[in-house]
């Protein structure tokens, strides 16, 4: 499956589960630090197991990083 991944085109074999949590853990994301956008919404991560892809999508995933001075 080509999927767009932050303006980058990318191949993936989700065929047997197109949804987002495979994605996510294929990326080896950690799920509490990051919010992705799939074709423009904001997905919410409560429904993340719902979401399908299919090929062509296009993700934005926003990863938090903490750090700095106090």
């Amino acid at each position: 499956m080509k999927l767009c991944i932050n303006g980058r085109d990318r191949e993936f074999l989700l065929d047997s589960d197109p949804r987002l949590t495979p994605l996510v853990e294929l990326l080896q994301m950690k799920a509490d630090r990051i919010a992705i956008e799939h074709n423009g919404a904001i997905i919410p991560r409560s429904t993340w197991e719902k979401v399908f892809l299919k090929d062509g999508d296009k993700l934005e995933i926003v990863q938090f990083v903490g750090g700095g001075k106090i």
